[in-house]
């Protein structure tokens, strides 16, 4: 399995909005064969801080998710609004 954990820095301008955008992110990608899980979360102490923490069954799967439409269109409209950082773990 491989998790992918993506850290969000967002200002007050674009909060709402790239919470939104990341949950629609989240939706879609849920129905996408081998997503066992897509969360997004917002830190209790940062409140400029999201979170994106997603499981995929395996490399293939992940691979087919990032050539999707929705995920070029969502992810490159969370880059126009905010910084994001990508860990990647396989277990």
């Amino acid at each position: 399995m491989i998790r992918v954990n993506v850290f969000i820095k967002v200002n007050d301008t674009y909060h709402a909005e790239m919470l939104a955008t990341a949950k629609e992110l989240a939706k879609l990608s849920l129905q996408e064969d081998g997503c066992v899980a897509y969360d997004v979360f917002q830190s209790a102490t940062r409140p400029d801080v999201l979170m994106i923490c997603e499981t995929w069954a395996k490399a293939e799967s992940l691979a087919a998710h990032e050539a999707t439409q929705h995920f070029s269109a969502l992810v490159g409209k969370m880059q126009d609004m905010g910084e994001l950082k990508l860990e990647k773990f396989n277990f």
